[in-house]
């Protein structure tokens, strides 16, 4: 379980990167793309912090995650320079795509389907013989 300071701690890191990842998208000019921070939890040390991005569209996901984990030191920095009088030392960043947006969308196609387990319980059958 988190505690407040590290809920406070990635809040402030939470909205610094999402300045830094959009300006950075504005600043070179890329059209249609949109990186948002969704999540960002901090170890109990306070020397890593996961970072969770949503990427639209998705199908720039993964080349636009390996450019930002290709610049990790080069956002810490940027990143250090914007909280450097709110922390003394910036955790390392670890960068991963949320999916928890396809995992819904999964879960919302399967009940609207006519592969519902809820209204078809033949299929409950069938998974717990797999």
């Amino acid at each position: 379980m988190e505690t407040n300071r590290q809920k406070k701690i990635g809040g402030v890191i939470q909205k610094d990167l999402v300045d830094i990842l959009q300006g950075e998208v504005r600043k070179n000019g890329i059209n249609n793309l949109v990186i948002s921070v969704s999540k960002v939890s901090v170890t109990t040390d306070l020397s890593v912090a996961t970072v969770y991005l949503s990427i639209f569209p998705q199908e720039k996901a993964k080349e636009t995650l390996e450019g930002i984990k290709s610049n990790a030191t080069l956002i810490k920095h940027d990143l250090s320079q914007r909280v450097r009088l709110q922390l003394r030392r910036v955790p390392n960043l670890v960068f991963f795509i949320d999916d928890s947006l396809d995992y819904i969308e999964k879960i919302d196609n399967a009940l609207s389907n006519r592969e519902n387990p809820i209204e078809n319980r033949d299929l409950l059958e069938k998974r717990r013989k797999s």
